[in-house]
């Protein structure tokens, strides 16, 4: 900004200093307004708006002090500078409490002194006024910040409330099995999917998957997975053979497909690694995929805890995949402990093989008590309120 643009305010009654004064900055390009006392200083401050002010400390009628106080009061960002004759200390302390940024001794022989401590206060009062409306810009950023992040937040709760009532009940038994289950979101939405159902009134079918990303895709993914489940559950076609028979030892081979199928086709970008399962609650066998699921489900009996085999590809990647079905007798007392990866990353250990085996060791301790609490505890998940990945566990047991 130019001084032709800067308005300058001289309140003084020594009109030949004054007139001087006014001259010179004139002449350096200055809008100048001259005030004769400190009651036209102060009725020229309120219509004339300056950015700076010169004031003498001792005038007629209202002194300096109190024509600098008065000022500071109505806007204490104008720049003041007092112009005086008289050196006296305590005026020089009071002038700079008031606000005042400099103090000149009368008479002022070299103009250019003047001028430049008037570049002073006007920069300095400039830097002022910048640093305001950043501060102001920044302020109004972050209100926006936090409308938005609040919009959000309110937004996440209600997709982790649409979730959670989509959750089975917990725990669910039927025909001497027991079913629970237990999420804990790293976020407020979680890309861990688990649910279960009896069939046909014999047969127990249970998944739990794991979405890649985290958040609000993620979670969408998860709600779609569980209607995509139910129609393909209503569409009997894929797990009833000729003769309106359950496929039993085909359809957790048929379930995989049909969910790649349709993740392939909507072409959402995400993938899920999954466990699935089917039990006959008859002939207590179990037929079960893996869709890339890591930790592998952990069976504790009374005699001790070990991984299931199995392997198989994630879905959503390849278009034709067939997932190979395993089968397994299971003992008259038991727990299946089904748990995504994110309970890998609570436990300690530089390897994959590291962590799964501290998991094993610490899951082979819950076979006096066998249900959702036990393992938990032996987890220590009630110990935290943030995870660094959402954890899902799935539990089956039977004999309890």
């Amino acid at each position: 900004m130019g001084n032709a643009e800067r308005k300058l305010l001289i309140i003084d009654d020594d009109a030949i200093v004054r007139q001087n004064m006014a001259a010179y900055l004139e002449d350096s390009g200055y809008l100048v307004k001259e005030a004769v006392d400190g009651k036209s200083g102060l009725d020229l401050f309120g219509s004339f708006e300056p950015e700076i002010v010169l004031c003498d400390l001792m005038m007629p009628d209202i002194s300096g002090l109190e024509v600098l106080k008065r000022i500071h009061e109505i806007c204490s960002e104008t720049p003041l500078v007092v112009i005086s004759g008289v050196g006296v200390m305590d005026d020089v302390v009071e002038a700079l409490r008031l606000g005042a940024s400099d103090y000149l001794i009368k008479p002022i022989i070299d103009m250019e002194v003047l001028e430049h401590a008037i570049r002073q206060a006007l920069e300095r009062s400039d830097l002022i006024a910048e640093n305001r409306r950043y501060r102001e810009e920044l302020e109004e950023k972050n209100a926006e910040l936090s409308r938005n992040l609040q919009i959000i937040e309110r937004d996440q709760k209600a997709g982790r409330q649409v979730q959670e009532r989509l959750l089975p009940p917990s725990p669910f038994k039927r025909a001497g099995y027991t079913m629970s289950r237990y999420i804990h979101p790293s976020l407020y939405l979680s890309g861990d999917c688990v649910d279960y159902a009896f069939i046909y009134e014999r047969y127990f079918g249970f998944y739990l998957t794991d979405v890649s990303g985290h958040g609000a895709s993620s979670a969408f993914v998860t709600i779609w997975l569980k209607y995509l489940v139910r129609r393909l559950m209503r569409d009997r076609t894929i797990f009833v053979d000729d003769h309106k028979e359950f496929v039993f030892d085909r359809g957790p081979n048929l379930l995989l497909q049909g969910i790649n199928r349709e993740l392939m086709a909507t072409r959402l970008n995400n993938h899920l690694t999954t466990f699935q399962g089917t039990i006959d609650s008859r002939t207590h066998k179990m037929r079960y995929a893996v869709g890339g699921h890591l930790p592998l489900p952990i069976l504790v009996t009374e005699q001790g805890a070990h991984y299931l085999t199995g392997k198989g590809k994630p879905l959503g990647i390849f278009s034709e995949v067939e997932w190979e079905v395993y089968e397994l007798d299971l003992p008259a007392k038991f727990a299946l402990v089904v748990c995504s990866d994110g309970v890998l990353e609570l436990l300690e250990g530089e390897s994959l093989q590291a962590k799964e085996a501290l998991l094993l060791d610490r899951l082979s301790n819950i076979g006096g008590t066998m249900d959702m609490n036990a393992v938990c505890e032996s987890l220590a998940l009630q110990e935290r309120s943030e995870t660094p990945d959402d954890v899902a566990i799935l539990m089956v047991t039977r004999g309890h």
